[in-house]
């Protein structure tokens, strides 16, 4: 049987942490209340309830020693020390019952002070010792009956850590079992992407005890307790704003314990009007740390990582009823690299379609097979604006945003190699078309004014005709124009959706044509041409559109116009 030692101040604190209250002495209030104004022996002692967890912090190089007391020999005994987010060093030892402390004595307590002189006064039998941040186990099966100490140290820094003892280890099982292999497989491996499976723990799958698996995922390194990883996801050290040995506590320090701050003796006692009693903290940064409890599933992907990626995964099995969980052996994983963009190639004076998804980008090289003094690049972008690079050799020549059909100029060198980066637009899917070429006069593209929309003139609109006018260059082309009839609730946002500027006129029906012609203006201020659509129905609504074909055959598409005729005339 596992007892209490003493009725130290601790004791209120700790005891709700057990799972099953201990009978405790009664004692001497006069005396207590005397005794617990001693702040040093209220700091250096504590004791350990019989099967139940507790969760304690300690300041670095400053040890912390906890006592409980076997009373018969012969006892099954296990102790499991689980440091948070520093090593520990701990050991434990046990001595010999004071004759006063035994089963057969009169159930009085002893005075507090004598206690403590009995037990501090001669060392007792080491039993195990350990330092590292590993959650280690000392677990015997018949164990003396004894006063046993545990004294903890951290050298590191401040810290959490918990301890859990008990007497009867083989009826409490309060950390999930591991399975006979405990390792995580991972076992699909793609670019953003991880597929993790692990074995079932047999407190689950044997024993139907509630359990869940949490996974969690970082950059760093794996982690040895789920106490770590909640260390680690704290947005501040919560320990930091711990009172140092000798003052008090107040209210507010205990909020960050875990215990419940008594509002009333604090204004009593002015807690929190004095700045001494608490240190301020900034927040820490919030770490690249996930975690995520998955319920009794025992395989699961995770999604949404970097490409090219070291990952550490941990999985842990939690206890639902106690809330304790033991550690799988973690694993890691580097996400596979992103597929290389493949490099297209462009010839002189050949038109190449590029397709690029949303916030996507494409890259292609031009590399001409003769020297050259000049070199021409057209780009057409069919829908929403998209942005160019251009380096030759590795210098950057031209970094532009492209909207409709642009043609750039740049000074040629013998021997470089141009490469052209296209980057899309954040609205959606890109398409264009681009021409490369040494020779100046080789132009696919035809030339556009500043200004494609097309002009609806509402004063000459009839019931059956509609008259427009378009803007020309100086540069001779062909227009062509083309007619649609639609519905009367047609809206811009429909008419937007539309308006691919590299579908020419052999998209178009037959029927839809109304006719085409060459027009050009040596005087840029003269080049404007107007056409009446005749044949057309009263009240209906129609889309116009205009196309520029140039001398290599490829078209433009002017803005589409939505007009409507007279209903009555």
């Amino acid at each position: 049987m596992l007892l209490l030692c003493c009725p130290l101040p601790f004791l209120l604190l700790l005891l709700p942490l057990g799972s099953r209250p201990q009978k405790l002495p009664t004692r001497d209030e006069e005396l207590f209340q005397m005794q617990i104004r001693d702040k040093a022996f209220f700091h250096d002692s504590s004791v350990i309830p019989d099967g139940a967890e507790i969760s304690s912090y300690l300041f670095r190089d400053t040890p912390k020693r906890y006592f409980f007391v076997v009373e018969e020999d012969n006892t099954p005994l296990a102790v499991t020390v689980t440091p948070c987010d520093a090593p520990l060093e701990w050991k434990l030892s046990v001595q010999e019952l004071p004759e006063e402390a035994s089963g057969e004595g009169s159930g009085d307590p002893e005075p507090l002070e004598q206690q403590k002189q009995q037990i501090t006064s001669e060392e007792g039998t080491e039993l195990f010792s350990y330092k590292g941040n590993d959650v280690e186990y000392f677990v015997s099966s018949s164990s003396p009956s004894g006063l046993y100490q545990l004294d903890l140290l951290s050298t590191e820094k401040d810290t959490h850590f918990k301890v859990y003892a008990t007497t009867t280890p083989e009826s409490d099982q309060p950390y999930p079992e591991l399975p006979y292999d405990p390792r995580i497989d991972v076992t699909s491996l793609g670019r953003t992407t991880v597929t993790l499976a692990w074995k079932p723990s047999p407190t689950a799958s044997l024993l139907r005890q509630p359990i869940q698996y949490c996974i969690v995922i970082n950059k760093e390194h794996n982690f040895k307790s789920l106490c770590a990883v909640e260390a680690k996801l704290s947005s501040d050290d919560a320990f930091m704003m711990a009172p140092k040995p000798g003052l008090d506590f107040s209210p507010f320090d205990f909020a960050h314990f875990g215990f419940p701050a008594d509002n009333n003796s604090g204004k009593e006692r002015g807690f929190l009007k004095s700045s001494k009693f608490g240190r301020q903290t900034s927040p820490k940064p919030r770490v690249d740390l996930h975690r995520v409890c998955i319920g009794n599933k025992n395989i699961f992907t995770v999604s949404d990582l970097k490409p090219d990626t070291q990952y550490y995964f941990d999985m842990f099995a939690v206890n639902t009823d106690t809330n304790m969980s033991t550690a799988y052996v973690g694993t890691f994983a580097r996400t596979k690299e992103e597929a290389k963009q493949k490099t297209v190639e462009l010839k002189d004076g050949k038109v190449t379609d590029v397709f690029i998804k949303r916030k996507g980008a494409k890259f292609l090289r031009f590399a001409p097979v003769s020297s050259h003094q000049k070199v021409t690049f057209s780009v057409h972008s069919c829908l929403d604006a998209v942005q160019i690079q251009v380096r030759r050799d590795g210098k950057l020549l031209l970094s532009q945003s492209v909207e409709g059909v642009r043609q750039f100029q740049l000074r040629g060198k013998a021997k470089a190699k141009y490469l052209i980066r296209l980057k899309g637009s954040k609205k959606g899917a890109s398409m264009l078309k681009i021409l490369a070429t040494t020779r100046p006069n080789k132009q696919s593209f035809p030339s556009l004014p500043e200004d494609t929309r097309i002009k609806a003139f509402d004063k000459l609109r009839t019931c059956s005709s509609v008259t427009v006018a378009w803007l020309g260059t100086q540069e001779r082309n062909k227009f062509c124009i083309y007619k649609r009839e639609v519905d009367d609730n047609y809206n811009e946002e429909q008419k937007k959706r539309e308006q691919n500027q590299c579908l020419g006129p052999d998209t178009r029906k037959k029927s839809e044509k109304v006719l085409c012609k060459y027009f050009h203006s040596q005087n840029i201020q003269k080049a404007v041409t107007t056409e009446t659509i005749r044949g057309l129905q009263p009240g209906k609504s129609y889309l116009l559109d205009v196309y520029v074909i140039g001398h290599g055959g490829h078209s433009v598409k002017y803005q589409s116009k939505l007009v409507k005729t007279r209903k009555f005339c």
